[in-house]
């Protein structure tokens, strides 16, 4: 029941309110940054960097669950890079990474340490594939390139991606989790549309994928070859 106060009249009509709020937006990010061995802080040269999202199951509270997958593993394994690794960590579970966060996380890295912004490259796996497709859209201009193992990729994300960055894409045909349509498909409208992009398809693989896909040595020499045209 719509109880009226004593001398007030029903609205009779809609009302189109214009108004404004400024909004404030705070995500705490654990993350782990390493350094290549001939990395000098006060030296003269810069370096790559690259980014990597996890997926899912490395998402929490626990930063240690990072090291599970991708380059994080292999740095444990004791594979050493020739760039910086920037590994932010999804603090839930259940949700979708906080795109923007992590490109404040990374700019913040790249103001304090000695890092080629000609050099930046973008990689994720599974929902952090997914999430590295919506940071190429967001940020076209801050990466070199891109690889993404097993993640979602939206049809329409395809006009929004930098033109001039080369992708490389993986997928394991029997997965379950993401289908490979999703790469598939992505890939064959990239290539529609003139954008230099690889595709590697694993016969037989289901969504751990990346597990051969970071463990690609072509992979890492094909990043470091890849520089930015202009800022």
């Amino acid at each position: 029941m719509l109880i009226l106060a004593q001398g007030c009249s029903a609205q009779k009509e809609p009302v189109l309110i214009d108004d404004q709020m400024q909004t404030i937006v705070k995500e705490k990010l654990n993350y782990y940054l390493y350094l290549p061995e001939e990395y000098e802080p006060d030296g003269p040269e810069k370096f790559p960097l690259l980014l990597f999202l996890h997926g899912g199951g490395e998402s929490g509270d626990s930063l240690v669950a990072v090291k599970r997958n991708g380059p994080p593993k292999l740095i444990t394994q004791g594979k050493k890079f020739p760039f910086l690794i920037l590994a932010p960590q999804n603090p839930y579970q259940n949700k979708w990474w906080n795109t923007r966060a992590v490109k404040q996380l990374l700019d913040s890295i790249v103001a304090t340490t000695k890092v080629d912004t000609k050099r930046i490259y973008l990689t994720g796996l599974s929902r952090g594939g997914g999430a590295a497709w919506e940071m190429a859209v967001q940020y076209p201009d801050s990466f070199a390139a891109m690889a993404v193992v097993c993640g979602m990729a939206p049809l329409p994300y395809a006009s929004w991606i930098n033109r001039e960055m080369p992708i490389w894409v993986f997928h394991g045909a029997e997965d379950k989790s993401i289908p490979v349509s999703e790469s598939d498909t992505m890939v064959t409208k990239l290539k529609e549309m003139g954008y230099n992009v690889k595709f590697t398809r694993y016969p037989g693989v289901g969504h751990d994928s990346w597990i051969q896909a970071y463990e690609t040595e072509e992979l890492y020499d094909w990043f470091v070859k890849q520089r930015k045209r202009s800022d």
